[in-house]
């Protein structure tokens, strides 16, 4: 036997009783018969020689509760030794002496993994067979048992906010910030607001559409027809009660020596108007209309103005009127010189840079700040060398006139009907680049009384550095008749500074 096989002592409680067989005289004496090779009584376990005895043995049974349950033989032995043990997977079969055998268990297989091996084969398998312990393996478990479905954080954080916007702003904007929220979310379909009824959410305060709500009614298209059959069409602003509007001499200069100019509202309304007064030094012109009710804008303050700031332009480009763009400011005290007219009837201006789509049509529109308040007057745009009159548009470089120069002039023209700039009283080569060159010099003009002289190149005005002709009359433009101001000039490789009186000029 193996050396795990159990012993084969009887077991008293289950062990049956040797059971001695009745014997038989031998035929032809008296004495019994030898019971057996010893001499020892005959038993059930001890079988009697051939032919000895007249009851036979009982019938064994099938040997087949002996036997190792994978086929293997239990009694086979290999070099003398029982081999049944290791040909059952190291798991003998027990058998003892006396006794009927142990109930053998069939093949066992785990319905799952870690099952315990049965202490006892049931009498039938059930077809269903329950679910192990949850806590036994978690990823065996779960194909019994589903797992209670996890509560997204995420969701549950915009549950939270839409909670709190729900409070606020209504159920509808509670929804939606749910619906952002996982998968699992559930989406309730809301009913749409009304529609024209309240105030449009879209409008508030400091937006773009705020601006036009609030400058629109202000702004009007001009069609300009000239004596001479020409047309002009551009924009302009109401900035009094008394029906004065603002807007670019090079807009109405074709009405100037007849013609007519017509001024259509934001409501369609159309009215004719009178030319005020105009100046083509600064590009500037006042028209009014009787019985205009449209409302003035507000004004700001062009000098307050910052790089970067927000603004919108309105007027009405290539025709279309109540147009609304924006953009921001993109530089200051840009030297621009500007109008249709040539020579000394030239506008030159320290214009705000602006990158609001501005194209033709649009001269003489309010640049307004998000406040709306008109820092500037649309005057003029970049155009790309090369390009066609008519084909020009918007590249993202727009000029506008400073509010604080249009107001003084406007107040002149209103005043006077025409306005006055400041001068030296010299003129500058205009082709001459690295300064400005005086090619002349008026007598008795402030210049002559400085002692400036034909060919001294000037370098700056009040500390600012001057490197063209046009910078020098776009410097002294943005000061006022009657100012002192300080010229840094060069002659002869000497520098040299000198302090003069502004003079005016009308125009």
């Amino acid at each position: 036997m193996s050396d795990d096989a159990e012993p084969t002592v009887p077991n008293p409680a289950t062990a049956e009783p040797t059971a001695v067989l009745p014997t038989a005289p031998v035929p032809g004496t008296d004495a019994p018969p030898a019971p057996g090779a010893d001499g020892s009584a005959l038993t059930a376990l001890t079988p009697p020689p051939l032919g000895t005895g007249n009851t036979p043995l009982r019938t064994p049974s099938s040997d087949a509760a002996y036997r190792q349950t994978n086929g293997a033989s239990a009694g086979s032995l290999s070099n003398g030794s029982l081999s049944g043990a290791q040909a059952n997977g190291g798991r003998s079969t027990t058998q003892r002496s006396f006794g009927r055998p142990e109930p053998q268990q069939g093949t066992f297989r785990p319905v799952y993994q870690g099952q315990a091996w049965p202490t006892e084969q049931p009498q039938y398998r059930p077809a269903y067979l329950p679910p192990p312990p949850s806590d036994w393996h978690q990823q065996q478990a779960r194909s019994y048992t589903p797992e209670p479905p996890k509560v997204n954080r995420i969701v549950t954080i915009a549950a939270l906010v839409a909670l709190v916007i729900g409070v606020i702003a209504g159920a509808g904007a509670a929804t939606a910030v749910v619906a952002l929220g996982g998968r699992d979310a559930p989406i309730t379909a809301q009913p749409d607001p009304p529609v024209g009824t309240g105030a449009d959410p879209k409008i508030r305060t400091g937006s773009v559409s705020a601006v036009a709500a609030t400058l629109l009614p202000s702004v009007v298209q001009l069609r300009v027809q000239g004596s001479d059959n020409s047309d002009a069409t551009g924009s302009g602003f109401v900035i009094d009660n008394v029906g004065h509007i603002l807007t670019n001499n090079h807009v109405v200069a074709g009405a100037a020596k007849g013609g007519s100019i017509q001024v259509v509202t934001n409501d369609n309304k159309t009215a004719t108007a009178r030319l005020v007064g105009r100046s083509p030094a600064y590009d500037l012109a006042v028209v009014q209309v009787a019985g205009l009710t449209a409302p003035s804008v507000k004004f700001g303050q062009s000098a307050a103005a910052v790089v970067g700031q927000d603004v919108v332009a309105i007027g009405s480009p290539l025709g279309l009127a109540g147009t609304v763009t924006s953009g921001i400011i993109s530089a200051k005290n840009r030297p621009v010189t500007t109008g249709d007219d040539t020579g000394q009837a030239s506008s030159y201006i320290s214009a705000l840079q602006t990158d609001a789509a501005i194209n033709p049509g649009n001269s003489g529109g309010p640049l307004v700040d998000m406040n709306a308040r008109v820092i500037g007057v649309n005057s003029a745009i970049a155009t790309v060398r090369g390009a066609e009159e008519g084909q020009s548009g918007s590249i993202g470089l727009g000029f506008a006139i400073p509010i604080d120069q249009a107001r003084r002039t406007a107040q002149q023209l209103i005043a006077n009907g025409q306005a006055s700039y400041p001068v030296i009283g010299a003129s500058v080569d205009m082709t001459f680049e690295g300064g400005g060159r005086v090619s002349a010099v008026t007598p008795n003009s402030p210049a002559a009384r400085a002692g400036l002289r034909l060919g001294d190149v000037i370098t700056a005005i009040n500390s600012e550095p001057v490197d063209s002709a046009e910078v020098l009359i776009v410097a002294i433009r943005t000061h006022q008749p009657g100012e002192a101001v300080r010229l840094a000039f060069e002659r002869g490789g000497h520098a040299r500074t000198v302090t003069l009186t502004l003079g005016q000029q009308i125009g």
